[in-house]
């Protein structure tokens, strides 16, 4: 059994085998974008071994798993010494401006998002593979129909990119998901011109229902607006419909009500 299949079998995962697209992931990071860069989940190395090739920046790699541990001290013993971080990258603090990148576990990729947002001011750039339909979403503009919560947070700070794609076939064994990698690089806001914490909240709720209108979802969620019949002139229209400067807006109309 080859030293690659026996890691498959031992961590049970979807493993990239197309190295080219490992090389194309780490070379979509930008050279010099920060103090220093840190792998999530690196599993069986696919993309640290051409983070170890590139010498532009300081790496770490953060892993959970303790056989993907195991298997990455045996066989990068000189290249990883001191660089593996064995901890939850959900609870990961940064101390300076790091840079994530990642093949992220599809099950808490919108965490790792929501982890990075909370600690933007620190990461200036993330370059990750996710599920497709998870990317397209990040990546859609505001306003438009495959938008959500995630993509209307993340795009008020980060400029995303939709990088390309990455068929099933690419995996061992193949998953029943395509797959895409984004990137995501932090704009100049700093301030959004409203409480962030009122935005999180107006924004979760315009999407809470959001096959319906704005008031009817706003409604549901904040019963002190439905109480006071609060009316407003985009009411009629649906959470996917705004953009970010009318959430804004609509969270600064909203704030006297809540």
């Amino acid at each position: 059994m080859s030293q690659k299949v026996r890691a498959k079998k031992e961590l049970g995962q979807h493993f990239l085998n197309d190295l080219s697209i490992a090389a194309d992931i780490v070379d979509a990071l930008p050279i010099s974008c920060a103090e220093s860069v840190v792998e999530v989940g690196p599993g069986m190395g696919v993309l640290t071994q051409f983070l170890i090739k590139r010498k532009d920046f300081d790496f770490s790699v953060i892993e959970i798993d303790t056989e993907s541990i195991a298997y990455l001290n045996r066989n990068y013993p000189v290249e990883l010494a001191g660089r593996i971080v064995e901890g939850d990258f959900l609870k990961m603090p940064f101390e300076r401006q790091t840079a994530v990148i990642g093949n992220f576990p599809y099950n808490i990729s919108t965490q790792i998002f929501f982890h990075i947002l909370d600690n933007r001011d620190s990461v200036p750039v993330v370059v990750g593979m996710l599920q497709k339909e998870v990317a397209a979403r990040l990546a859609a503009p505001a306003g438009k129909r495959e938008g959500g919560v995630l993509s209307i947070m993340l795009q008020a700070f980060y400029d995303v990119e939709y990088l390309f794609e990455v068929g099933a076939d690419r995996f061992s064994p193949p998953p029943k998901v395509q797959s895409a990698v984004i990137r995501c690089v932090r704009n100049g806001v700093v301030d959004l011109g409203c409480d962030e914490v009122m935005f999180r909240r107006v924004v979760k709720g315009a999407f809470s229902q959001r096959r319906k209108t704005l008031k009817n979802s706003l409604y549901a969620s904040f019963p002190m607006l439905a109480a006071e019949k609060v009316q407003h002139e985009w009411f009629g229209r649906r959470a996917e419909n705004l953009t970010i400067e009318e959430f804004v807006e609509l969270t600064n109309f909203l704030a006297d009500y809540m």
